[in-house]
């Protein structure tokens, strides 16, 4: 049987000289991923890459998953209508994986899930916040989302100048909430920066600052102390995502929003987080990346089992500044959705021309991700595919 599908992969560079206070990302690549699906004669094709900050995942994509859908019958991979199903495909690209182990494979999951879902919803013609509004959220919407950029990065000889003019670009294109990050100098430098940042976010709740997990916790507390003043928005990543003791004891004497999470990669080490980490359901933030853990199939159980918790699903904000949170935050009415306008090109940021009003952005109408609209994301997939 003819199959009405093929998939296509490839690694990608984003070149970019930004450190955090870990990692430099120089040296950073992304598995990208294209699904071809004959629909009634028309071919369509769906898009996916993984987030920064973990590298492509090229092996796993082509030596398991693959192999495995080409395996199994065409029409098993196929809902009622006829059209590719990112459901039953996950089911069977994950098939005979042992459980745990996330990391590489969740990566790899992540990418290939996010092409499936994009050319499902374009095969429907509708964007795909639209299909996860009438799928999974009862025909709820968020015509608003709220977006803040991650930036603030560590840049050769950037300094307290380049720290504000960065912000004030942030600013006149809508924004009003900043992320810095933090954690790669000494306390005093990076107070320093905060100061710098202030000056132009105005107050505290405008500005998150990220430590990338960097801090242990005699460390973490320190800076928790040093910031407590400032109210800010969040203290995001101060340790390493799987100390959840360590971070339930900052949670104690850490009156302010911590947000945490972009480095779990299952719903199984969220549930370990929620269980042990002492996070507040009332202040706290969870940011799980859906490109790079499991994709937005995984996303869907991860809801799910927040919501168990006693958790609202507004807690959640999707790391990876991508089209794909953006969707989830329009769809599924998570809390809103990471922005990297000015970082991680192209794969970084929304499509071209989104208006960003007070920190606030409406999802986009074209069918799919949207990924089409984004210009140069595009010219680049077709550059590696075409």
């Amino acid at each position: 049987m003819k199959r009405p599908f093929t998939i296509e992969t490839a690694s990608a560079s984003i070149q970019s000289s930004i450190r955090n206070a870990v990692i430099s990302f120089d040296e950073m690549t992304v598995s990208v991923i294209k699904v071809t699906f004959e629909n009634n004669g028309h071919q369509v094709n769906g898009y996916g890459f993984c987030s920064n900050g973990r590298y492509a995942q090229e092996g796993i994509i082509k030596n398991r998953f693959m192999p495995r859908l080409h395996k199994v019958s065409p029409d098993s991979l196929l809902d009622d209508n006829g059209v590719i199903d990112p459901l039953k495909c996950w089911s069977v690209f994950m098939q005979n994986e042992k459980p745990g182990g996330h990391g590489d494979r969740a990566v790899a999951a992540g990418a290939l899930d996010m092409a499936l879902w994009d050319v499902y919803a374009k095969a429907y013609q509708k964007p795909l916040w639209k299909i996860l509004s009438e799928q999974f959220n009862d025909n709820q919407v968020d015509e608003q989302i709220f977006v803040y950029p991650g930036g603030g990065y560590y840049y050769p000889g950037k300094g307290y100048e380049g720290l504000k003019d960065e912000f004030k670009k942030y600013q006149e294109q809508g924004y009003k909430v900043m992320k810095m990050k933090v954690g790669g100098d000494s306390i005093e430098e990076d107070l320093r920066r905060i100061d710098a940042a202030l000056s132009v976010v105005g107050f505290g709740k405008n500005l998150c600052v990220d430590a990338n997990a960097r801090f242990d916790l005699k460390e973490a507390l320190a800076f928790a102390e040093a910031i407590h003043p400032y109210d800010l928005m969040w203290y995001e990543e101060p340790l390493d995502p799987d100390d959840f003791l360590s971070h339930a004891i900052l949670a104690e004497s850490y009156v302010p929003s911590l947000a945490t999470g972009e480095n779990l990669f299952s719903k199984h080490g969220l549930q370990n987080l929620l269980r042990h980490g002492g996070l507040r359901p009332d202040r706290d933030w969870i940011q799980l990346d859906p490109a790079l853990s499991y994709g937005l199939t995984h996303y869907l159980q991860i809801i799910e089992m927040i919501e168990s918790f006693g958790w609202s699903r507004r807690r959640l904000i999707p790391h990876g500044g991508h089209q794909l949170a953006l969707n989830i935050a329009a769809g599924l009415q998570t809390g809103g959705s990471e922005s990297y306008p000015g970082v991680f090109q192209p794969f970084g940021g929304f499509a071209d021309g989104y208006e960003i009003v007070e920190g606030r952005v409406k999802p986009q109408q074209e069918p799919g991700l949207g990924i089409e609209q984004k210009g140069d994301l595009y010219r680049r997939l077709k550059e590696i595919f075409d």
